[in-house]
């Protein structure tokens, strides 16, 4: 059991509390965003002999991950755990599938564009699908409207929006593209005067109880953020979803979103590919956003689940790279594993202690290590099997 120092992202949108109260100390100076744990290069996390835990799986892979998780992601850790505070919204954004990638990190490496040059936009060559799971409630923005619900919601608005209703209603096969290009695509003077009339009659809507005023309330809030970005007029195309207390969702390649309020664990290939349509100061790269994005529009619901034989509750996605799971100990609940690969585990509430070995995870007792509120520890592949006896919850990350 290797205990991590997991670094902190701090970001303009994080929470000086939620963090802080989930490690047990006082409030942070700044915002903090993002707690990280696993091993992306970017900001790996650290273990007590002083070295990171990307170091020690570079040294010894396949003791570490195993030789089939070792041949099958090169020898890198495939998943990136992180605890998400979010107090304010986070950019209208997507991520690109595998060979998007590839491709687009090729063209910026031979354009000869820095890794840490603010225009970057691919930082690595792989995916990042990713999954949800909220700690609180938690406000997201997450994939397309039908067309008609749209062109419902615009008309209901009328002036400008009914402009955009009309284009949602014209048909064809992807009213939904032709819409959201011809908003992030307008001239900067029509946008600006599109965007003040739409969001100021959002404003005035808010306060009804008809069925898009959360949505409404939202761009009206987003608008008085980032003036003048259209993009918060294009968050009226999303679903907007309130996931309760360990609901998850999960996002694949494509998938336009913006995570609204609230606070989760999140789990995702070992990535940091982001394509920004607006809503934030950083890079923004539209004609790459309107190459990745998928504009049909399945039903979002939450992540289903599935208890396994030892009690766990796992959330299913088709990803390779991650499987999430939770587990709630208490008085005579216990729960026991073989380990296959490597593991990271995160104890969110109360106490789990933690006994290693295939013996232990067998039922024989010994020597418990504690992993407390707020920690995480990581599980080499070679230890075999262990036991988790304690009262609070753990989640469960390993490869999918």
């Amino acid at each position: 059991m290797l205990l991590l120092d997991n670094p902190i992202q701090n970001y303009a949108w994080g929470s000086r509390t939620s963090l802080a109260a989930l490690m047990g100390r006082p409030p942070a100076p700044r915002p903090e965003a993002e707690l990280w744990i696993g091993a992306h290069p970017k900001a790996p996390s650290g273990l007590s002999d002083g070295r990171s835990l990307l170091e020690a799986i570079r040294t010894d892979p396949e003791d570490m991950l195993s030789p089939a998780i070792q041949q099958k992601f090169n020898g890198q850790l495939p998943f990136l755990l992180k605890v998400l505070a979010v107090e304010a919204p986070l950019s209208l954004q997507a991520h690109p599938n595998l060979e998007q990638a590839a491709l687009g990190f090729a063209r910026e490496e031979q354009a000869g564009i820095p890794l840490t040059a603010p225009e970057r936009t691919y930082k690595d060559a792989n995916h990042k699908p990713e999954l949800l799971c909220a700690l609180t409630p938690f406000e997201t923005l997450s994939g397309f409207r039908p067309a008609d619900e749209a062109a419902s919601l615009f008309e209901s608005l009328g002036g400008a929006a009914a402009d955009i209703a009309t284009q949602l209603r014209l048909g064809g096969a992807e009213p939904i593209k032709r819409a959201f290009s011809t908003l992030m695509i307008l001239p900067a003077e029509v946008r600006a005067t599109l965007t003040s009339d739409v969001l100021g009659r959002c404003e005035r809507a808010a306060t009804s109880s008809g069925p898009f005023s959360a949505s409404m309330r939202w761009a009206s809030e987003l608008g008085q953020r980032y003036p003048g970005d259209v993009g918060a007029v294009a968050s009226l195309l999303c679903n907007h979803l309130t996931l309760e207390p360990l609901q998850a969702i999960y996002l694949e390649a494509g998938r336009l979103h913006a995570y609204l309020r609230g606070t989760g664990v999140e789990i995702m290939a070992n990535s940091d590919n982001v394509l920004r349509g607006g809503l934030t100061p950083k890079h923004v790269d539209v004609p790459e956003l309107l190459n990745v994005l998928r504009f049909d529009s399945p039903a979002v619901l939450p992540t289903p689940t599935r208890v396994g034989v030892g009690g766990d509750v796992t959330y299913d996605t088709p990803a390779s790279e991650f499987r999430l799971s939770r587990i709630e100990l208490g008085a005579g609940r216990a729960f026991v594993a073989e380990v296959m690969g490597p593991e990271l585990l995160l104890c969110v509430d109360g106490q789990a202690l933690v006994e290693l070995g295939r013996e232990q995870a067998q039922g024989r007792a010994s020597a418990a290590r504690p992993l407390r509120r707020g920690q995480a520890c990581f599980l080499p592949a070679s230890c075999g099997g262990y036991r988790l006896r304690g009262s609070g919850r753990v989640f469960r990350a390993t490869a999918g």
